[in-house]
């Protein structure tokens, strides 16, 4: 669940935001899609051969905020296994972004993790015009436009997909684990979904993902996300390294707009 997190759910623009001019502007995007108050709850299940286990839950949460006197953003992604299921693979996991409202780049970072008796702890700050990461570990270079793991997923919010065919890749670089990677999400259309919340008209994509304890890498996640104004992840499944995982939507909150793609 360590990435399923990041790259779930898991973005707002404040009313009276104030310009920083740290930030570089090639990146820019536009953020129509969400607004602070917005709530995201997620169920998640797990495939032992035939048979799916609900194993879990993960929600996303996001409201205004200040980092070093600057309005921002700040996300919050919170994902835990059921205790009745804690004897398999217990998971404990909170993400936290604070992000500029209107570059949608972050300037701090928390991963607290547990996982199957794996623990870590890491504190990032960006200077992004300084092209500087600083974590708990040290201080490491990045490139220009350099997302968090969680900050990642509200900036993809903000893509318009329209711009693009099937089967185009949208690059997105992201700074994780004191680690560059060069990623990608690939665009592969449009379908409608069928779940526990309702049938959805959804755009899917297959975002590139970073080989670690539980996920392979490459595009083997396929991720529904709403064809409408919010663009809300509404299913995420992939293969693991023993089973499959499934983490969809059961529960939002706080919109920026209505949920148009609901049939």
């Amino acid at each position: 669940m360590k990435r399923l997190i990041g790259l779930s759910i898991a973005v707002f623009i404040l009313s009276s935001f104030v310009q920083n001019e740290s930030l570089p502007n090639d990146c820019h995007v536009t953020n129509t899609s969400f607004q602070p108050g917005e709530k995201l709850v997620y169920k998640i299940a797990f495939k032992w051969g035939a048979i799916w286990l609900s194993a879990g839950e993960a929600t996303f949460s996001l409201e205004n905020s200040t980092y070093n006197n600057k309005p921002c953003l700040h996300a919050i992604g919170y994902g835990s296994t059921y205790r009745s299921y804690d004897w398999f693979f217990k998971v404990r996991d909170k993400y936290e972004t604070y992000f500029d409202s209107e570059a949608m780049l972050p300037y701090k970072f928390v991963r607290d993790v547990s996982e199957g008796g794996y623990n870590f702890y890491n504190n990032v700050t960006f200077n992004h015009k300084a092209g500087k990461a600083t974590s708990t570990n040290g201080t490491f270079d990045i490139p220009e436009c350099s997302q968090d793991v969680l900050s990642a997923v509200y900036y993809m919010r903000c893509i318009d997909i329209n711009k693009y065919k099937v089967n185009d890749t949208i690059p997105i670089k992201v700074f994780l684990d004191d680690k560059n990677y060069p990623l990608y999400v690939r665009y592969i259309g449009k379908e409608e979904l069928n779940t526990k919340a309702g049938k959805f008209k959804c755009i899917v994509i297959k975002p590139l993902l970073i080989s670690g304890t539980i996920f392979k890498g490459g595009e083997e996640m396929k991720v529904y996300v709403t064809d409408d104004a919010n663009k809300i992840p509404v299913r995420i499944s992939s293969p693991i390294l023993i089973g499959e995982i499934m983490c969809e939507l059961v529960g939002y909150a706080g919109l920026r707009n209505p949920m148009t793609s609901k049939l």
